[in-house]
């Protein structure tokens, strides 16, 4: 088992009600415009990890995801506000990886592949997440660079006992195979859900087989802990 990177998570530990899902506060945030402050906050500390990981032999490899808002990818600032993180924590921007869903790309599309590609000049890469749950428009594809898919877990979680969904990972996996584009496959949460995959073309798996949400140094000392007991084995 080898780690590649990292998703950035945001969770909210309140006082009274323990820790708060993004699923409660995110909409709202997104409704106030707080959702602007808080995805700057994410992206600081995101960077900032990977700028604590750098000097590491293994951990200087990975990457880091991101979540974007719609919000935030469509202010008129936002390759600057990225740029300008990138430039005050020294983080590799080729280890930084910005994810958008479907939705965020029907908006202005020439705006849109006019950030992405600016960004990516700089090094940084996008991935496409919970591909398949939205309208999808498989042109776009051609002309945004993303550089990798996420199939979302509602497929990948019954795919081994369903054939619809099997079916609709594998037409996933042909077109990014066709496009050249990594995969990544989200939920993975059993191994026969890893078997189903590893017996395809070549995906990164994510879920939580390798891992739960927790905070950088809780990782660490965790894969620490798993690496010490498979080289004394």
């Amino acid at each position: 088992r080898v780690y590649l990177g990292v998703e950035a998570l945001v969770r909210w530990p309140h006082p009274q009600r323990g820790m708060v899902s993004p699923a409660q506060f995110i909409p709202l945030a997104e409704q106030t415009g707080l959702i602007e402050t808080i995805g700057r906050w994410v992206l600081e500390q995101a960077c900032g990890q990977l700028v604590a990981w750098a000097s590491h032999p293994v951990r200087s490899h990975w990457t880091m995801a991101v979540n974007v808002s719609a919000r935030e990818f469509h202010r008129a600032d936002f390759v600057e506000q990225v740029r300008a993180v990138l430039a005050q924590t020294g983080a590799d921007p080729y280890k930084l990886r910005l994810e958008l869903t479907e939705s965020m790309l029907h908006s202005d599309l020439e705006e849109t592949v006019e950030k992405m590609g600016t960004l990516q000049a700089m090094g940084v890469r996008f991935s496409l997440d919970d591909f398949g749950t939205g309208y999808s428009s498989l042109a776009y594809l051609k002309r945004l660079p993303i550089h990798e898919l996420k199939i979302d877990k509602s497929f990948v979680q019954d795919a081994p006992h369903d054939p619809s969904d099997g079916a609709l990972v594998d037409a996933i996996l042909a077109v990014a195979g066709h496009l050249r584009l990594q995969v990544v496959a989200e939920g993975v949460e059993t191994q026969e859900q890893a078997d189903f995959l590893n017996r395809r073309a070549a995906v990164i798996h994510q879920g939580y087989l390798f891992g739960r949400p927790e905070p950088a140094d809780t990782l660490l000392a965790r894969w620490s802990a798993a690496s010490d007991a498979t080289s004394a084995a």
